[in-house]
């Protein structure tokens, strides 16, 4: 591996990295940023933890430092897409560190602040837009930002923008960019939609890729406890226990879960905090600026911050609940071992859970150890009849008789009369 010194970076670029430690690239840095530099397309392909906000932030700011003139009102010179809030501003955190004292500027505009005082900040215009697509297009549709100067488009976490029904965003922000303009798409893992995207998007991008998708960082430690869902709290205390003082983050799979969680552990005297997605955007950052700060030592959270927290300190992560998505599971423990560091990833699977830890090795293709329990076997589905979730004739319960009938009665004289349908349950 080489230094920054063999990339090509300017003088001021290198007087930054060397002010903040930074010495050796990462291997995703290493082949991206010359790539880069060049003015290639990129498509990017490395699990979290692996240093691509450098690897694509590096060569913009050198690009833009290259362009003279300030920004238009209300334009940008360059657009970083990234899914959510707090990856957002963490990305805005890293870049200014690099431009801090140079002519260009980068603002952040994502949801759950206030639109208004982002529109007032865009009037200047920026060098650097960073933007969840949906907050993007509202100030799009209000007429508070315009992209026809955008000559750098970067989609960072490409993957988990799909999932949130991206391609569509992507597809009324992309034809209002400048053109001919340079795409760097970064992704952990690479869905068949990721390649027609690409397809779509990039012009001749050359293919940067440090480990297969899926793949978790090799300093990750792995380990599976099979225990009973009712033991999962005594597990947890009994885990988090032999090392208070380091930073555990603690994935739930929902809301609710995670803010019941995390009122247990406080009710018993530990020191913790959540996030997730009935917090408002402030008590997020608190929390997540407590956590990076050690004021507070466990972090509980769903997975809406499996992205955006990058902070080399956590020690430990902890699946209380196993992800049903299994491309979550590489993301949730790529929270730790960052920045070079050793990480331990421990989950706890209970019966119900075993088909997503199933889904989780094969996509890993690693078999996870097992520090305590026995492996249950798969949970076999219920066999239903050919309508959907209908029980079968001749089996008891009466889940589709008519108003009025019991279950197992005969029918009588109403044989011919054609049953209700039954009523669908609202979605909770």
């Amino acid at each position: 591996m080489f230094d920054f010194d063999m990339l090509g970076l300017s003088p001021t670029l290198m007087t930054a990295l060397k002010k903040t430690g930074f010495t050796e690239p990462t291997p995703i840095q290493n082949q991206a940023i010359p790539l880069a530099l060049d003015g290639h397309d990129i498509m990017g392909l490395a699990q979290t933890g692996t240093g691509k906000t450098l690897a694509f932030g590096l060569p913009l700011i050198e690009h833009l430092l290259a362009l003279p003139g300030k920004p238009d009102p209300k334009t940008a010179k360059a657009l970083i897409l990234a899914p959510t809030r707090e990856l957002t501003n963490q990305i805005a955190e890293s870049l200014r560190v690099f431009t801090t004292g140079t002519p260009l500027k980068v603002q952040v505009v994502v949801g759950g602040q206030s639109i208004n005082a982002q529109m007032k900040r865009l009037e200047r215009g920026t060098d650097i837009l960073v933007a969840t697509p949906g907050r993007l297009i509202d100030l799009m549709d209000r007429g508070a930002v315009k992209l026809h100067t955008v000559q750098h488009l970067v989609l960072d976490e490409a993957d988990q923008m799909l999932d949130m029904g991206f391609i569509h965003a992507l597809r009324r922000i992309a034809p209002k960019l400048g053109t001919p303009r340079q795409t760097m798409l970064f992704s952990a893992t690479m869905p068949k939609q990721m390649e027609e995207i690409s397809q779509a998007y990039l012009t001749n991008p050359r293919r940067v890729q440090v480990s297969p998708p899926g793949k978790a960082a090799d300093k990750i430690t792995q380990s599976v406890h099979f225990v009973e869902k009712a033991d999962k709290p005594t597990k947890l205390r009994e885990v988090l226990s032999r090392d208070l003082d380091a930073l555990t983050l603690v994935f739930s799979r929902t809301k609710h879960g995670a803010e019941k969680l995390m009122k247990g552990l406080v009710a018993d005297g530990f020191n913790a905090a959540s996030i997730h997605g009935n917090k408002s955007q402030g008590q997020r950052d608190r929390a997540i600026k407590a956590f990076r700060d050690g004021q507070i030592t466990i972090l509980v959270a769903t997975d809406v911050a499996a992205r955006g927290i990058d902070i080399p300190g956590v020690a430990y992560v902890v699946n209380f609940d196993l992800p049903n998505v299994p491309d979550n599971y590489v993301h949730r423990i790529g929270r730790t071992a960052r920045a070079g560091r050793e990480g331990e990833a421990i989950s706890f699977c209970a019966a119900d859970e075993i088909d997503y830890l199933n889904q989780i090795e094969k996509l890993m293709k690693i078999e996870i150890p097992v520090a305590g329990g026995t492996r249950p076997a798969a949970v076999k589905p219920e066999k239903t009849g050919r309508r959907g979730g209908q029980r079968r004739r001749g089996q008891g319960g009466g889940g589709n008789k008519p108003q009025g009938q019991s279950a197992g009665k005969p029918q009588g004289n109403n044989s011919n009369r054609k049953p209700r349908r039954p009523r669908r349950r609202r979605a909770a």
